[in-house]
């Protein structure tokens, strides 16, 4: 079994509910582990368009890369994300963040997530779940790569609970 670390985004319709229906469906494959606080923040890279929930869970899998990221894709089309403008809106967004130790790099599939250390959003939460988690290519730990990210609002937090 591999532990993997996933970052889920949501910004259009019910954003609890569409990330809590994405946890559920991943909870198929991925035998979930901790859940962060859910985290309402800015969107990054395309700024007109409406703000985001974000969350990170760990997890286990006995799936591969490839097939985790196949199956992060099939629940984001299941859950009606269609093709669009990179960093635009979508209902849903699945990210392997980590995948145990492992550093891939493909066309399709980058592993650690190339913009993780560069995202509060992704930072704030993954700190929450595993704190003293080590990056495996920068050799930095999470809180450290947390520190150095401005954050320029106060994320708010929701309680994790279906709604």
């Amino acid at each position: 079994m591999a532990t993997v670390y996933l970052g889920l985004g949501s910004n259009l319709g019910n954003r609890a509910r569409n990330i809590y229906r994405a946890l559920r469906l991943l909870g198929s494959r991925v035998r979930l582990g901790k859940i962060s606080s859910l985290y309402d923040t800015k969107p990054v890279g395309l700024a007109e368009q409406p703000r985001f929930l974000n969350l990170v869970c760990c997890g286990e899998t006995d799936l591969s890369p490839e097939d985790l990221l196949d199956l992060a894709k099939t629940i984001e089309r299941q859950m009606g994300r269609e093709p669009g403008v990179r960093f635009g809106p979508r209902v849903i967004d699945i990210d392997i963040l980590l995948f145990d130790d492992l550093v891939v790099s493909t066309p399709q599939l980058e592993i650690p997530h190339p913009r993780l250390h560069e995202r509060a959003f992704v930072l704030i939460p993954l700190s929450e779940v595993a704190p003293g988690l080590i990056h495996p290519v920068l050799n930095r730990g999470v809180e450290q790569l947390r520190e150095s990210v401005a954050c320029s609002e106060e994320a708010r937090t929701y309680p994790l609970k279906d709604s």
